[in-house]
């Protein structure tokens, strides 16, 4: 058996993973093998390869000058199934790329907790704040906003790494609505990832790999399969401090 790494770059975010595969393995086509003990780990295994997905297309893409949105009906145009809403998401999809053909758009369906009204949250860049509500027919844009350049997990800086709204957005998937749970414009930069290579030196959770130039190690965790996971995000600038007044 041989232990391997390899790194994958999303926006200002890092993540590298440590492995083991078979001596007979092709390093540069090494993936982690996880083991489960049912069909319910295995299925939330898979839940958790989208979820990953879904973050490093979101950090890979967007920035403070992208805007989160969320656009909610008016009771004359009130939907609700979701197969309606899809309709209705798919035709206002198609209407801001018709505006703005070099937009990214990443949209999603949900429900409010108290409302039960189905909604809509989209991440989009490249679309101007009046497109926005000019091309939505059926109620109120609300909460259209630039994403924060400073976000905070657990009172640390992560600068522009937006996991957080990324699950918060993937979790709105519910089984009711079926299909995917986004929509994205196929012009979406993928994350980078490198090929494998051996890991010359023995890593733990407390040993990390060395942090790539200008980043910081924010996460480490390990499974007791031995696979390894450390997430870097580049040093932030620190926040501006308003002047005070004289």
């Amino acid at each position: 058996m041989q232990r391997v790494k390899r790194r994958i770059f999303s926006g200002v975010v890092c993540e590298q993973e440590v492995y083991t595969v078979s001596d007979r393995t092709n390093i540069k086509k090494a993936e982690p093998r996880t083991r489960f003990k049912d069909d319910e780990e295995r299925a939330q295994h898979r839940i958790g390869i989208s979820k990953r997905k879904h973050q490093r297309l979101v950090n890979e893409n967007f920035s403070p000058l992208s805007l989160y949105s969320t656009l909610t009906f008016d009771d004359d145009s009130e939907v609700h199934t979701f197969s309606e809403a899809r309709r209705i998401r798919d035709n206002y999809f198609r209407r801001l790329q018709r505006a703005c053909p070099d937009a990214k758009i990443i949209i999603y369906m949900g429900r409010g907790k108290s409302t039960n009204r189905i909604h809509f949250h989209m991440i989009s860049d490249g679309i101007p704040e009046e497109t926005i509500s000019g091309k939505w027919n059926d109620g109120s844009v609300i909460h259209i906003r630039h994403l924060r350049e400073h976000n905070y997990y657990n009172g640390v800086d992560y600068g522009q790494d937006y996991t957080g709204l990324a699950d918060y957005l993937f979790n709105h998937w519910t089984p009711e609505q079926g299909g995917h749970r986004w929509k994205a414009t196929r012009n979406l930069r993928q994350p980078e990832k490198e090929a494998p290579t051996l890991a010359l030196r023995t890593y733990t959770e407390k040993k990390a790999p060395i942090a790539p130039k200008g980043y910081k190690l924010v996460e480490a965790r390990a499974t007791k399969w031995g696979y390894i996971y450390y997430k870097y995000v580049r040093e932030p600038e620190k926040p501006k401090r308003r002047k005070k007044r004289e």
